[in-house]
């Protein structure tokens, strides 16, 4: 029997005791021997929960036990997550976690520890919910270089943008459409503004390049600033706006990275990947493109994904399962000297301002919608995001911005 410990009896947490309840004899069988919870942490009392009998109030219970070899970590956030974890390792245990907010900041220096201790830290489950793609970046695709990875990688934005899409809903009513079905936050910020989407990308560039991406590196821009008008162009282009998390390595090595919504068309592997699903397109230098799609989050999928790993470090018990992440940090190419086509909108409609943003952009794509009859909308050609910022502070009439993938 290997006993576990469960940190926080939340959504997921509870989540992983339900699957280990369901699914313990196969479980058990993958993981050569019987997983028993035998405690679970959290502040709260769950009157009439057969969990009252494992439950305890007291960390150092978990950390103290020799009988415990493997500590679930589901408890979100940096602090006192990341306390926990450190000590637990330091102690002998081995760790599996969901915390994408931990695993960022702190990923390297905890699998240098597991690595030591020949002990295991594993985080399937901080990105992409049930979506396997931590363990293929770390052991199935080891003989490519990865040249990109783009991402939908929040369920929530991607449910807003669905909305807005399929229904004609301004943001604002997409949003409390989805705060009413539980998918956002009465506080939807992380969301929303692009944080969360943002730590995930970190984590995946971290272990593709090996090196450590620190999100505060990152370019983060969220869909707060969407509109319905937007979404009539995209649909006028043949088009859908997506939020994009991407990391790219170009044929210089140098590598960037940016979450932002993108204009896409069908031609790209995630256009078709809606409502709140999630999606992940890698790009290597060998075996070419290679998508993941699924439940990017979600009690039960993210729980899989916690308990496979659970599985993972049973089956490693005294042998460390080598991942590749230095906390030497990688240095990130500038955002501004990358380049991208540009969608626009600006106030007025004539043939004098055409000629003007012509004059300004050279040769641009004009798009045009039925009923927008006061304002100009335009494709630029491919232009570093500095040159934009450049030519974009001349047009005091701008209405909208949205960087353009076709």
């Amino acid at each position: 029997m290997i006993n576990i410990a469960v940190l926080g009896y939340g959504t997921i947490g509870s989540g992983v005791v339900e699957v280990l309840n369901i699914n313990g004899e196969s479980i058990g069988k993958k993981a050569g021997d019987t997983i028993n919870i035998k405690y679970v942490l959290d502040l709260k009392e769950f009157p009439g929960d057969p969990i009252m009998e494992k439950l305890v109030h007291d960390v150092n219970i978990i950390l103290e036990d020799p009988e415990i070899k493997i500590v679930v970590e589901v408890m979100g956030g940096v602090e006192p997550a990341y306390t926990f974890v450190k000590t637990a390792l330091l102690k002998g245990k081995s760790v599996v976690t969901s915390n994408k907010e931990l695993v960022a900041k702190h990923g390297a220096e905890l699998l240098k520890i597991a690595k030591e201790r020949n002990l295991n830290f594993l985080f399937e489950a901080s990105v992409g919910g049930g979506i396997p793609i931590i363990r293929p970046l770390n052991q199935s695709l080891t003989a490519d270089e990865i040249m990109e990875i783009t991402g939908i990688l929040n369920g929530t934005t991607n449910f807003i943008l669905s909305k807005m899409t399929d229904e004609g809903l301004d943001f604002e009513t997409a949003l409390k459409n989805a705060q009413d079905l539980g998918y956002a936050e009465r506080n939807p910020s992380a969301d929303v503004d692009g944080y969360d989407a943002c730590r995930k990308i970190a984590i995946l560039s971290s272990l593709a390049f090996g090196m450590q991406v620190d999100y505060e590196d990152i370019y983060t821009e969220g869909i707060t600033k969407i509109t319905d008008t937007d979404i009539k162009y995209a649909k006028a282009l043949g088009a859908k706006i997506k939020l994009f998390a991407t990391s790219v390595r170009d044929e210089k090595d140098n590598i960037h990275a940016m979450v932002a919504p993108m204009l896409i068309k069908s031609s790209h592997p995630l256009y078709s990947v809606d409502n709140v699903l999630n999606g992940i397109f890698v790009r290597g230098n060998v075996i070419g493109d290679v998508m993941f799609y699924g439940s990017g989050a979600g009690k039960l999928p993210t729980a899989s994904a916690v308990v496979a790993d659970v599985v993972d470090a049973a089956k490693h018990l005294g042998k460390n399962i080598w991942t590749i992440w230095s906390s030497k940090k990688l240095e990130l190419t500038d955002i501004n000297q990358v380049s991208h086509r540009f969608f626009v909108r600006v106030n007025g409609k004539s043939a004098e301002l055409t000629k003007e943003l012509m004059d300004q952009f050279g040769d641009i794509e004009l798009v045009n919608v039925d009923g927008m009859e006061d304002e100009t909308a335009f494709i630029t050609g491919s232009i570093t995001e500095q040159e934009f910022k450049d030519k974009k502070d001349s047009l005091d009439n701008l209405q909208s911005v949205i960087r353009v993938r076709f």
